[in-house]
């Protein structure tokens, strides 16, 4: 087929209207029940999972994911490292971003102010 006969393809009836939300009810009120049954069980969840961490018959990948579901919940997912590849060619001092504002006419001269003559102090 070329170009010219390519036709645009016509958006599914179920296409959502600019400014319509998906989720109008917002999220649905049984999750929390849900989320409030599960938290009843925590206590004998921790309990299991420091159970099988301390199993040394299991094998040693099950052991490994229970220590590391302990305590993913005891201090939190460890934090990833963001790597960024900025040679020091891209930092620019303030002075110089000042400097190339103003010459665009983006930034004001700086105000100068005239000093009075003091009586000698």
């Amino acid at each position: 087929m070329s170009e010219n006969t390519l036709k645009k393809r016509k958006p599914p009836s179920t296409a959502w209207i600019p400014g319509q939300t998906g989720n109008p009810g917002g999220r649905p009120k049984d999750l929390a029940y849900v989320r409030e049954l599960a938290r009843e069980h925590t206590v004998d969840a921790i309990a299991t999972l420091a159970s099988i961490m301390a199993d040394t018959d299991a094998k040693a990948s099950v052991r490994v994911a229970a220590s590391d579901a302990l305590l993913d919940r005891a201090w939190g997912k460890p934090t990833q490292p963001i790597e960024h590849s900025q040679g020091e060619q891209s930092i620019i001092p303030m002075d110089e971003v000042e400097r190339r504002l103003r010459a665009i006419g983006r930034l004001p001269a700086p105000e100068v102010i005239e000093a009075e003559p003091t009586d000698g102090h």
